[in-house]
């Protein structure tokens, strides 16, 4: 299932919302492409959408959630990819 929640998230100027998938990421890949979100907006396991694609999301099937739940669902899908593990280890 793809969710997204409330655009809050200030940067550039406006708001974002996080998208993501508790299915797998070809599933999320294949639903920000239909939204036109670029490849290149992918980082690490969701999508930074902006205000303006929020009802586009949620028209097209995304589930809305609380912020706070976005990242348990990613966990509970074994899908979580956190900024840690992309870390370089200390030389």
């Amino acid at each position: 299932m793809i969710l997204v929640d409330e655009p809050r998230w200030p940067g550039r100027g406006r708001l974002w919302s996080h998208l993501v998938s508790d299915v797998s990421y070809d599933e999320l890949h294949v639903f920000a492409a239909m939204l036109g979100v670029p490849r290149r907006g992918f980082d690490r396991d969701h999508y930074d959408i902006p205000e303006s694609l929020f009802p586009a999301a949620l028209s097209q099937g995304a589930q809305l959630v609380a912020s706070r739940d976005i990242a348990a669902r990613l966990r509970a899908a074994g899908l979580r990819r956190p900024k840690h593990l992309n870390r370089r280890p200390a030389p």
